[in-house]
């Protein structure tokens, strides 16, 4: 079998790459050759350089791979899905990396068909900011449905917040550095945030299960199989990186003026939860948190823990704990 994969060399679309080795696909990427390529030295990996929003280079990247598969990492606008499922109308699968940010309804948990999803207008459509990403994704879900109405083999799969190991983001790295170099770690509320995590090895394997088992026309929702709150995820990274912590809760009131908990990786004040038992059915095997975690904090540590310059400081996170235990 062979499959492309738009994008490929960074995160998703790295793990995706190996997951399809794994199962013995010969893999072709499509990306614009911005990042180093880590498949460069495996003969089972071609590379296809061109730009996705090019209808001429997606043109030529399917005459290049002739995929039985097509799993496209990269699609954030809602255009980018509709041509690509016109080009790749005869494959066996299409996947499309869509989002649990598609979702525009509050619900525990968020469920495939019965939970609303964003509205996009024009304008969103074609904006590229982190306000309409949302809308975007949930507009590219739309576009699949219409695929599959028109015949083509087409599907979303829709992962919660990823993590793992080459995370760019910073986000999951903030928290193994916490833990390494301080005794005490700030957690707003009450430690019972609830934000569903997927690891990204769980997302590979959804989306090829996705493309092998997966219905046309349908989304599938993935994240951890086992939810785990902000305290206890604390806690889980530190037992990874042989620590030990004391976190320290904090309401708003103790983090006005210092610490904004939605700067906070993970921390959200409504659960944020994905249904999974649709992709289950399907055959989808994920890791155990535990088990990514580990893994995820062992490259962090391996790299240097990096956070996103959008985390609160430590500064500011000090003046909010020394105030709790005046």
């Amino acid at each position: 079998m062979d499959a492309l994969v738009i994008g490929g060399t960074r995160f998703i679309g790295r793990f995706t790459v190996e997951e399809l080795l794994a199962r013995e696909y010969d893999v072709t990427l499509f990306n614009r050759g911005n990042h180093e390529n880590p498949f460069a030295d495996d003969d089972r990996v071609e590379q296809v350089t061109g730009d996705r929003t090019v209808s001429t280079d997606v043109e030529a990247a399917r005459k290049m791979a002739d995929p039985d598969v097509v799993i496209d990492c990269v699609a954030y606008q809602p255009r980018e899905v509709r041509a690509a499922t016109e080009v790749f109308a005869d494959v066996d699968a299409y996947v499309y990396v869509s989002s649990g940010a598609s979702y525009g309804a509050e619900e525990i948990p968020k469920r495939e068909g019965e939970t609303a999803l964003e509205p996009c207008t024009d304008e969103q459509a074609t904006d590229d900011s982190h306000a309409s990403y949302g809308a975007r994704k949930a507009e590219g879900d739309r576009e699949v449905f219409a695929a599959a109405e028109r015949g083509v083999n087409a599907v979303a799969v829709r992962p919660t917040i990823v993590y793992g190991p080459h995370d760019y983001t910073g986000r999951f790295d903030y928290w193994v550095q916490r833990v390494t170099e301080y005794d005490r770690v700030l957690v707003p509320g009450d430690g019972d945030a609830l934000w569903h995590l997927v690891a990204v090895e769980n997302v590979a394997r959804a989306l090829v299960t996705a493309a092998e088992n997966g219905t046309p026309g349908e989304a599938y929702n993935v994240g951890d199989r086992r939810l785990l709150a902000l305290e206890e995820l604390v806690e889980t990274v530190a037992d990874a990186a042989g620590t030990d912590v004391d976190v320290v809760t904090a309401g708003p009131r103790e983090l006005a003026g210092d610490v904004d908990p939605d700067a906070v990786p993970f921390y959200r004040h409504y659960p944020h939860v994905l249904d999974t038992e649709k992709l289950a059915d399907i055959g989808w095997d994920p890791v155990a948190p535990e088990t990514a975690i580990e893994r995820t904090v062992t490259a962090a540590l391996e790299a240097g823990p990096d956070p996103a310059d959008s985390t609160p400081s430590r500064a500011d996170e000090e003046r909010v704990i020394d105030r709790l235990g005046e």
